[in-house]
């Protein structure tokens, strides 16, 4: 495995970075565990949420620098790019404005007995944190934050092509004030992150990936007796029943697919509209996607940029012409120049078609048809994944009943861009397991220890 700076927009290499040692993973393990057995035991809550806090002023402090990593590491928009180091910095404040409520005994009512009972959270010990590439910072932030409030460390393997923003995030824990071996980064590979999952020293394993990876850590782990959190894919649906305002409509769509240049696992990829507003909405849709075009990642009006790396847009294109002779009508774009990836939609995508349980990962949107409500929650749940949903509709009551019924972690109604740092992040089926953000993502990894006291 190479760690390396590869600018998505131009292929220029621009840096190098050596894969861990052994002895140097070795050492890493032993100051992560050695800051657990003192720091995270000595420590207060108190004096954790102010650390963290700090990292969160720090990336406020940072942020056009940061900003700049991401861009030439993974070809994020620039504005977007800013977005995504202010929200990694909400959720740092989130987590010291919260830790001590989150950290709060919590007292049961005994049905029988003298005394009383609580739950008193405490750490598990050394954490590994296997990121991908497309929130570089996000992703850190949300598995990070909620961990070290309670008092666990952290080993991070980010992705292969973030070595420029794994190091800076290093840098800013240690510019906040944290002890050696809080957190930890490693620009490790497969077979040593291998060995680190099976140490025993390491108590939780989170990932963020595909499936596959998933998959393989998750075997791994259970291996091993390791409490495990994936966020894997997604192919999430977006259902249109009726609207007020079609363009507005329209408009919540297109920016749902293009966050982060399509390259999200929540963003909507299927679009299932009803009879009566499916042409409409067709033509408007595709005129709205096609009118956007990739450009230069570094410029402010950017909307979307090139495609992470040249794999990826390879393995696009491919996905999208495996979909068309599989049948599927292709309406617009298709195409690509290097790594830049035309906005595209496809329809007709029909089940017996290898594309319809598959997620597109870049600005590919496929619209489906539905006769009514029964077929649209239908072909929104015929899929493996179940990450998220997006449910437009003027009922108030059908948007809660089709949410009942949408299998996903989670559904929005009548909104996009909606998620926050106290909403829980999550999926089911295959799309994983656990959750993160909100306090639901601090209570993964701890131990829920109970206390009785007798009368």
């Amino acid at each position: 495995m190479s760690y390396a700076v590869v600018d998505p927009a131009t292929g220029a290499t621009i840096e190098q970075y050596p894969t861990i040692t052994d002895a140097e993973l070795e050492a890493a393990l032993g100051l992560a565990d050695a800051a657990h057995r003192d720091w995270s035991k000595t420590s207060t809550v108190g004096e954790r949420s102010a650390l963290i806090r700090r990292v969160g002023q720090l990336h406020s402090e940072r942020r056009e620098q940061l900003a700049k990593i991401i861009v030439r590491e993974m070809g994020k928009p620039i504005e977007q790019a800013l977005g995504e180091v202010d929200f990694a910095a909400e959720i740092y404040t989130y987590y010291a404005d919260n830790a001590e409520a989150i950290m709060r005994d919590e007292p049961i009512d005994l049905l029988a007995g003298e005394g009383s009972a609580f739950i008193r959270r405490d750490s598990l010990g050394v954490l590994l944190g296997i990121m991908p590439w497309n929130f570089p910072y996000y992703q850190v932030a949300r598995f990070a934050g909620p961990n070290l409030v309670t008092g666990n460390t952290i080993v991070l393997k980010h992705a292969p092509q973030c070595p420029e923003s794994a190091i800076a995030i290093e840098q800013i824990f240690r510019d906040a004030g944290f002890p050696a071996g809080a957190y930890v980064n490693i620009l490790a590979s497969n077979e040593q992150i291998e060995g680190v999952i099976a140490d025993p020293r390491v108590r939780g394993v989170s990932l963020t990936g595909s499936e596959r990876a998933g998959t393989a850590v998750a075997e791994l782990a259970g291996r091993h007796l390791k409490k495990v959190v994936l966020e894997l894919g997604g192919s999430d649906p977006f259902l249109l029943f009726s609207t007020d305002d079609l363009d507005a409509t329209v408009d919540a769509a297109v920016s749902a697919r293009l966050d982060n240049s399509g390259q999200s696992c929540n963003a909507a990829k299927r679009f299932i509209v009803v009879d009566g507003l499916y042409d409409a909405f067709l033509e408007k849709f595709t005129a709205a996607l096609t009118a956007v075009e990739a450009k230069d990642p570094s410029s402010p009006d950017a909307v979307i940029g090139p495609l992470s790396s040249a794999a990826a847009a390879e393995r696009l294109e491919g996905q999208v012409q495996r979909a068309v002779a599989g049948g599927a009508t292709l309406v617009a774009g298709g195409g690509r120049s290097g790594n830049f990836f035309e906005t595209t939609v496809l329809t007709e995508v029909d089940a017996g078609n290898d594309a319809y349980r598959e997620e597109f990962f870049g600005p590919v949107a496929a619209v489906y048809r539905a006769a009514d409500e029964a077929e649209a929650v239908r072909i929104a749940n015929d899929t493996p994944f179940g990450l998220g949903s997006y449910v437009f509709t003027t009922d108030p009551e059908q948007a809660l009943r089709v949410a009942d019924a949408i299998e996903a972690g989670m559904v929005f109604i009548n909104a996009v861009g909606a998620e926050g740092a106290e909403l829980p992040f999550g999926g089911v089926k295959r799309s994983g397991s656990g959750r993160e953000l909100g306090r639901l993502g601090a209570d993964e990894f701890v131990n829920k220890k109970l206390i009785r006291i007798g009368g």
